[in-house]
């Protein structure tokens, strides 16, 4: 091979390299639009638990810009939420699974009159080996639904466990959809009569106020026991 065509190959190849945008940072675009890092990809800064107002100090390791929630010791750290409370968003977070791991992201995420802390949730799941694959009703309690209330769109493209998938909720309004690999799989009104009668049939039922019938909250990462990770966790105000 000629030297210039050498030359020409390592041009592109470092411009490509260069183009790629690097985990945990937002473009110059982003930034305009309003798009803020809620993982940092150093450590659990913007984040607490539960009734404290710091993060678990066990189960939430940091490593090479990945978050990961794991045992320790057969010892759970709990859930994580942010510092702040949301109310139209967008948001949008990359997560790995392990075999058969449950997780989720919660969102509008507060405290009830009834039924303790809840959240609605995009759920995270392998939805091939872990049992509730094959629980909840139409597949609501697979990866992308909403938790026990709505199933997400059989046509989802969702990439093996131990690889990168990417999920997104918008929320404007009473208006929440579910995105899964940049795909819409699900849309939903909280205050419509579909609603209404999907969550007769949850677990949310008895709930006051009426479950998701609230105006903002926080966003959850769920510590289920498994091994899940994360990264580009970012959220813009709508």
């Amino acid at each position: 091979m000629k030297r210039h065509s050498i030359l020409f190959l390592l041009f592109v190849f470092t411009i490509s390299t260069f183009s790629q945008q690097l985990p945990n940072t937002l473009t110059k675009k982003e930034q305009r639009q309003g798009w803020k890092l809620l993982f940092n990809g150093e450590n659990l800064e913007g984040w607490t638990s539960v009734g404290r107002n710091e993060p678990p100090s066990i189960g939430w390791y940091v490593k090479d810009g990945v978050l990961t929630v794991k045992p320790e010791d057969g010892k759970r750290g709990g859930d994580i939420i942010t510092q702040e409370q949301y109310a139209d968003f967008d948001l949008r977070v990359d997560f790995k699974l392990t075999n058969g791991s449950n997780s989720g992201i919660k969102y509008f995420f507060v405290r009830y009159e009834k039924g303790g802390w809840l959240g609605l949730e995009y759920q995270l799941l392998d939805d091939e080996v872990h049992p509730d694959g094959k629980l909840g009703i139409n597949g609501n309690r697979k990866t992308a639904s909403l938790y026990d209330v709505f199933p997400a769109s059989e046509k989802k493209k969702m990439n093996p466990v131990g690889e990168w998938n990417t999920a997104r909720v918008v929320a404007k309004g009473t208006k929440v959809t579910h995105f899964l690999n940049g795909k819409k799989v699900l849309t939903f009104d909280r205050k419509s009569s579909e609603y209404e009668k999907a969550l007769g049939t949850s677990k949310f039922v008895n709930s006051v106020p009426t479950f998701g019938d609230v105006s903002q909250g926080y966003i959850l990462l769920q510590d289920h026991g498994d091994e899940v990770s994360f990264r580009n966790v970012k959220i813009r105000t709508l």
